[in-house]
């Protein structure tokens, strides 16, 4: 058991390094963000007022409890550091149990004295000293930054409590589905469902009557979100919440070794869907085998897009709204847009996201041509008349199209947000401008996945996914929390043309391009003389 624990300890050191660390990291600028952007009573009350008066805003925020400038950090901050703590352990439970034997590792582990529950218990044990690293740290940065003890260390350990509770979910996805890819997927559905959840139920509450304080709806009792959020750190402090979250990660896990007991090792319980008996046209060529193998994803993070862009400009003229007696509020939407005025500005940062998220679908894929490489799976076809820079540049053409399908979703949701709320068409140009510059700045995530891919093949996909994960920080959150000008740019989201005032601002677009095909170009050109590692 020790054994195990320790290697898990030892495989993940990087992974959760990068985890914690950047959670951590997030917690001590919220402070120091809030200061800076909302340094008066007066510019948080309006905030607040601005949120609780739109509550489609609450769905991406926690839940008001106040204008102190420690309630107003966890009211923007305290969301966010809970949805990484719940896809970080979501991910370690996946990766060391279904993952473990999708590769047959846990077939060798279990041929010994060690048993078929050792290792899901390691796993178990693992999950949970993580969390409680994490908690730990959160709370300190919290307290580096100057905020209250017992708010800093609950707000931690509500953090920490949501991995917790997290972790049982990927715990049991991963005795549900039959491969990691199967797990991954459905707890990262469960942990998004989840967090909606949360924030229809904070939309749906009963505001006060001076819209400083929102109170829950049931709803959001369905979520752990919400019970974290309702422990309100720096208000009541209600500390029992935690209990909860902590219970149904310990209950999920027992779940998961009942579970694990009843099936055949390798097997899940969700039956594998059986194929055709013969193959289709698409699957002709080893382009159709990649889209056949990745389209699951790409539709996911389209309707991600599509969903986006109808929030960029549906709520483009209500922050307008709300925006036009709250100075504050307008100067940091500009700032994190670039200067344009707020409805432009709004669906800038919305569009930001998007970058992000057609970001996330191109390393999705391109990071399968690694698991089908460390897996074994890319020799049959590498064994065929099909050429290894090939093979590689099907997977890069699969991912751009990715791309282009993510941002098409966007823009259409942005057409709709239009006509449905009757505004000016000019914001159409913003959406296809933006749009456009988005997909250009997810292409250079793309082309860096593609040269890890080739230099570093072990690397490629904890150090491709730590690449999106500074773009977002530095891209959408730089400007919030005061990061200089240089360390802004250093993200291509950041660098992706504009629209201000009515005109198209360029900018970094000619560097994105330059970027993706010099990087592109490298990958294949290298590939040439790489040789399959199959090794994970």
């Amino acid at each position: 058991m020790i054994t195990l624990l320790i290697q898990r300890m030892r495989r993940d050191t990087r992974q959760l390094v990068l985890w914690i660390g950047g959670t951590a990291l997030l917690a001590a600028m919220g402070n120091i963000a809030v200061a800076d952007t909302f340094g008066t009573e007066e510019a948080r009350a309006g905030l607040l007022v601005a949120a609780i008066g739109n509550p489609v805003i609450l769905l991406f925020r926690g839940l008001p409890s106040g204008a102190d400038q420690d309630q107003v950090v966890v009211f923007l901050i305290l969301p966010v550091l809970m949805f990484l703590a719940a896809l970080m352990s979501t991910f370690l439970a996946v990766r060391h149990t279904r993952a473990e034997e999708e590769q047959g590792r846990s077939e060798l582990v279990s041929a010994t004295p060690a048993s078929r529950t050792a290792p899901l218990t390691a796993t178990i044990l693992h999950g949970l000293l993580a969390d409680l690293v994490l908690a730990l740290l959160v709370s300190l940065a919290f307290l580096a930054s100057g905020l209250g003890t017992d708010g800093s260390f609950l707000a931690g350990f509500a953090v920490g409590g949501v991995g917790v509770a997290f972790l049982g979910v990927g715990l049991v996805a991963g005795q549900i589905m039959r491969t990691s890819r199967g797990a991954n997927a459905l707890a990262v559905w469960t942990v998004t469902a989840l967090f909606l959840v949360c924030g229809l139920g904070n939309a749906l509450g009963t505001p006060s009557d001076d819209l400083q304080r929102m109170e829950s709806s049931w709803l959001t009792w369905l979520s752990p979100f919400g019970w974290a959020e309702n422990t309100r750190a720096f208000d009541e402090n209600t500390w029992w919440l935690l209990l909860p979250l902590f219970g149904l990660g310990l209950v999920l896990a027992g779940t998961a070794v009942a579970l694990q007991s009843v099936r055949d090792l390798g097997e899940g319980f969700v039956a594998t869907r059986g194929g055709r008996s013969t193959a289709g046209r698409l699957l002709s060529s080893p382009t159709g085998l990649v889209w056949r193998l990745t389209r699951g994803g790409v539709l996911g993070w389209s309707i991600g897009g599509l969903l986006l862009g109808i929030l960029a400009t549906s709520l483009s003229g209500v922050i307008d709204e709300f925006t036009q007696d709250n100075e504050a509020i307008r100067d940091m939407i500009a700032q994190m847009s670039g200067g344009a005025d707020t409805a432009s500005a709004t669906v800038a940062v919305f569009f930001s996201m998007l970058g992000i998220l057609a970001a996330c679908c191109a390393v999705q894929i391109a990071c399968h041509a690694r698991q089908e490489e460390a897996h074994g799976t890319a020799e049959p076809v590498l064994s065929t008349p099909v050429a290894r820079v090939r093979w590689l540049a099907d997977y890069v053409v699969v991912a751009a199209v990715g791309i282009l399908l993510v941002v098409a979703g966007a823009v259409v949701g942005g057409v709709i947000g239009i006509v449905a709320q009757g505004d000016d068409t000019d914001l159409l140009i913003d959406v296809l401008v933006m749009g456009a510059g988005q997909a250009a700045a997810a292409a250079v995530f793309l082309a860096a996945t593609a040269v890890v891919f080739v230099l570093a093949p072990r690397l490629t996909i904890p150090l491709a996914w730590t690449l999106v994960m500074l773009g977002l920080i530095f891209g959408l959150f730089g400007p919030l929390f005061g990061f200089p000008e240089w360390v802004v740019d250093l993200s291509p989201i950041a660098q992706a043309p504009t629209v201000s005032a009515g005109e198209v601002d360029l900018r970094g677009l000619w560097g994105l391009l330059t970027v993706t095909v010099v990087g592109i170009g490298t990958a294949l050109t290298l590939m040439r003389r790489r040789e399959v590692v199959a090794t994970s």
